[in-house]
């Protein structure tokens, strides 16, 4: 059959719920309605443009706290008629959601008794510390005075974000609401013994108030002012609840946060307004994303199914964004230290060594309904960790970090070594050990991601192409940290054992027939030859030969594999290529990053540009210039957008991070692991960018401001403001 955007679509089965567990349910597209979304720590929410949730049909919208959701239902009216709306957007920092209102025509007896747009309402929402305030700043245009009614919906399911993915249940808690003169409380007796309360308030005080809603009368002259304000708490297990802080205090910290976390970074700013806005909505998605945890920053996945610690996702975020904002590599690396695995547990997929894959705070998961309360079953975390701690250390000589951390990094190679490869072959597998977890445990998880040429399921343990990339990149700087803390022999050790692992993938993944190198290994080390994504990624790691870095990196970007928006997942030839699914023909924002990264690494700086301008493109058509996990694999027609994928997170920190690695990567820029500065290899700028401006660019133990412009031949690199001792190095 034919596909959309005129690609050949090959007949396949439907993946769906049977062959991927945990399979996200889908009867309406979330993009459809563009969501409006903040969060702040644990607590995220998911609103339409008037910053209105309305859930029915199984919509994610609703206030949620470490997975739960606490505010199912909100709306508000005038005079019992839904307001018109004029505006609406989230702040570029997105710590705070504003929707413009008025009222619509409003008629009695069929007589017109107020005109549109006479009462306009300026509504103003954020969260802050597991809550979400809220005001309405109502002004009456009229010319004589009046009553105006506003009344508020409201609703609480406490229902768990696996609900919402599609997982029935079949028990639940106890909802239980007490209403007092000023507010609502719901409490959910979950059946984890945990109390989970959702605490309505109104100031001032309304004139009607129940379990289902509120309602205000007020009686405003010409020009005069009111302000309702309305406070939604989401508590866990308190005896009593604690007081929300007043509106403007609760707005002046969410502000203040925002701002110092976007000066912690350096900045960038480009000759192209449009690319500006792409840039600040990414740095403000990805900060907004980024929670503070006991053991330092955290990008949590995404928006809405994924705003919890995963641990692939935080590393791939923190290797996008680590020449722009170490701090949170480093939290990353502490975050899953802290919770690396010492023990066997089956059902959790953990191992001595392993690193989290995932770690989930609801009903279901503390219950066991689903494996993730602390679930481990990715096969690349744990390289990907010492993979990350080796860039860390390369960008920041952090020394007593990594000394801190080395225990750890030395546990993870154990489990690369042991419990990563049980058949002693060399390379890195998995395979499910318990009976409720993931079937696919790379980055492409979905049940139908990984199989041979003719369509058929890849069997027994995979060894998946990109992963034995990973261990290669992780135990080369992983010696580099050894041979900084005085440790020669191992050194000596881990380089060599590096170079085993290339000669021997270089033999077994190489497919001279499809030109690339396979997808994975299947359980009887039958090479699954599908031309995919996953090879472009091997290019990230340094370990493809030059020779056959340059061919499958000119075949990443030719019809089969380009779009113009990105690089599919898998060539539109294979047999399960389809622009629509979730991983076999689709466009990952995050996978374009690493393999634009390695075609940078080998020198194809124009194929990066190629990669970058087809994002730009992207955001270009999306809703705040804000990249989704993903987009449908359709080939871009001039004029037209991208095909949105239904139930793709916006935002997602991965993707967020994505033009910002492949900046780095056509600008060339490295940092000196021995004279601690900053170099630029070959300096590329795409056509829509004329000139780029670097501020607060740390090296060493300075920081340099640079511009970047281009020229017809080259792009030069002048260095505006120095602090420290940081050098600047150019090779073109």
């Amino acid at each position: 059959m034919i596909g959309a955007g005129g690609d050949v679509a090959h007949e396949t089965s439907n993946p769906g719920p049977a062959s991927t567990p945990f399979y996200i349910s889908a009867t309406s597209s979330i993009l459809e309605r563009r969501p409006r979304t903040l969060k702040h720590g644990d607590t995220f929410g998911v609103f339409d443009h008037y910053g209105d949730v309305a859930s029915a049909g199984g919509s994610p919208q609703g206030l949620f706290h470490k997975d739960t959701r606490y505010l199912s239902d909100l709306g508000i009216l005038i005079n019992r008629q839904r307001p018109l709306l004029l505006s609406s957007t989230v702040q570029d920092n997105n710590a705070v959601l504003t929707a413009d209102l008025a009222n619509p025509d409003l008629y009695s007896d069929g007589r017109l008794d107020l005109p549109r747009d006479t009462i306009l309402v300026c509504r103003s929402k954020f969260l802050w510390d597991g809550g979400c305030y809220e005001r309405l700043g109502v002004r009456s245009f009229d010319r004589g005075t009046g009553t105006i009614e506003f009344s508020f919906r409201f609703a609480a399911d406490f229902a768990d974000i696996f609900e919402l993915r599609g997982h029935p249940r079949k028990r639940r808690g106890e909802i239980r609401t007490k209403t007092s003169a000023s507010g609502v409380a719901f409490s959910y007796h979950g059946l984890d013994g945990v109390v989970r309360r959702s605490l309505i308030r109104f100031d001032p005080e309304p004139e009607r108030l129940d379990e289902q809603g509120a309602r205000f009368v007020l009686t405003m002259g010409p020009h005069q002012r009111v302000s309702l304000f309305m406070t939604v708490s989401c508590e866990e297990d308190r005896a009593e609840p604690r007081p929300a802080c007043r509106f403007l205090s609760g707005f002046r910290q969410a502000q203040k946060a925002a701002r110092s976390a976007a000066r912690r970074a350096a900045s960038v700013e480009s000759s192209n307004e449009l690319f500006n806005d792409v840039l600040h909505r990414a740095v403000a998605d990805l900060y907004m994303l980024t929670t503070v945890t006991e053991h330092g920053l955290f990008p949590y996945g995404g928006i809405p199914w994924f705003s919890t610690p995963f641990g692939r996702d935080a590393i791939i975020t923190a290797i996008e964004i680590l020449w722009i904002d170490p701090a949170i590599a480093k939290g990353v690396l502490r975050f899953l230290a802290a919770y690396q695995a010492t023990d066997f547990e089956p059902e959790s997929e953990a191992e001595p060594g392993k690193i989290l894959h995932e770690m989930r705070g609801g009903e279901m998961a503390r219950l066991g309904e689903v494996p993730f309360a602390r679930y481990y079953g990715s096969v690349d975390s744990t390289p990907l960790f010492v993979l990350l701690a080796g860039l860390y250390f390369e960008r920041t000589l952090d020394l007593t970090t990594v000394s801190e951390l080395w225990p750890h990094i030395e546990a993870a190679l154990r489990w690369i070594d042991e419990y990563g490869d049980r058949d002693r072959d060399g390379f890195v597998e998995y395979q499910r050990a318990g009976k409720t977890g993931l079937v696919n445990q790379g980055w492409k998880d979905s049940g139908d991601a990984i199989f041979h040429a003719d369509g058929s399921d890849a069997e027994g343990a995979i060894a998946l192409c990109e992963v034995q990339g990973y261990v290669y990149a992780a135990k080369r700087l992983a010696a580099k940290v050894a041979a900084a803390m005085g440790m020669p022999k191992r050194d000596v050790e881990l380089r060599r054992e590096a170079e085993d692992l290339r000669r021997r993938f270089e033999a077994a993944f190489w497919c001279e027939d499809i030109g690339t190198y396979a997808l994975a290994l299947d359980g009887q080390k039958r090479p699954c030859q599908v031309r995919s994504s996953n090879a472009g990624q091997l290019l990230f790691t340094g370990i493809a030969g030059e020779e056959r870095a340059a061919t499958l990196a000119d075949q990443l970007l030719s019809p089969e594999f380009f779009t113009g928006w990105g690089i599919r997942t898998i060539a539109s030839t294979e047999a399960r290529y389809n622009p629509v699914s979730y991983h076999n023909g689709s466009v990952w924002p995050h996978d374009n990053a690493l393999i634009g990264l390695g075609f940078a690494r080998y020198g194809f700086r124009a194929h990066s540009m190629r990669l970058l301008a087809g994002l730009y493109q992207i955001c270009r058509h999306v809703d705040l210039r804000r990249l989704p996990e993903l987009i449908c694999g359709v080939r871009r027609v001039p004029g037209n957008g991208p095909t949105l994928y239904p139930v793709a997170c916006v935002p997602q920190a991965w993707s967020s991070a994505a033009p910002l690695a492949l900046l780095q990567a056509c600008l060339g820029l490295e940092f000196d692991f021995e004279d601690q500065g900053v170099r630029f290899l070959r300096p590329g700028l795409p056509d829509f960018v004329d000139e780029i401006t670097i501020r607060s660019l740390a090296a060493g133990d300075g920081k340099v401001d640079v511009v970047l412009r281009r020229h017809s031949a080259d792009v030069s690199v002048n260095v505006l403001r120095r602090e420290g001792h940081a050098e600047v190095t150019v090779r073109h």
